[in-house]
């Protein structure tokens, strides 16, 4: 009997807790993704001219702060990284572009190295479910995987 009596006041209080967060996460959307960068000007012009993303006005004005638009979301360059780093790929912001063969033109019109899933040099990976997909890094290593995902 008192094994029934604990576990009614905990279902109660799992089902209040998971019914709290179902009502919070249908209120939670992303607002910026922040990246800190070594050379601002080097990474702001990757995004902007290599990536293609729209800039935005800041409100800071101080020389360390660069904003793009990704629709909904904005990206954030924030100048102050003391060293480049070399993140692990599974650590990447996917973006998604029309046509993976016309953005890799690009690339390849600035000299800029791009990778399949398993690492393999200048190489698309095909996914199961269609659609293509490409690795980059930006100037400071963080990856990017560049798709044609039509959601």
């Amino acid at each position: 009997m008192k094994k029934s009596l604990i576990l009614i006041p905990l279902f109660f209080i799992f089902t209040t807790l998971s019914t709290k967060a179902q009502e919070l996460n249908s209120k939670i959307t992303i607002d910026h993704i922040a990246v800190y960068v070594v050379d601002l000007d080097k990474s702001t012009n990757f995004y902007e001219n290599i990536i293609g993303l729209e800039k935005i006005p800041e409100p800071f004005k101080d020389g360390k702060h660069t904003w793009f638009t990704l629709g909904s979301v904005q990206l954030h360059l924030i100048k102050g990284a003391s060293k480049i780093t070399e993140p692990n790929k599974n650590s990447h912001l996917s973006l998604s572009v029309p046509s993976v063969p016309n953005f890799i033109k690009i690339l390849e019109k600035n000299k800029i190295p791009y990778e399949n899933w398993l690492g393999e040099k200048q190489a698309v990976t095909n996914r199961v479910d269609g659609v293509e997909q490409i690795y980059i890094t930006d100037p400071d290593g963080n990856w990017l995987e560049i798709n044609d995902s039509k959601r």
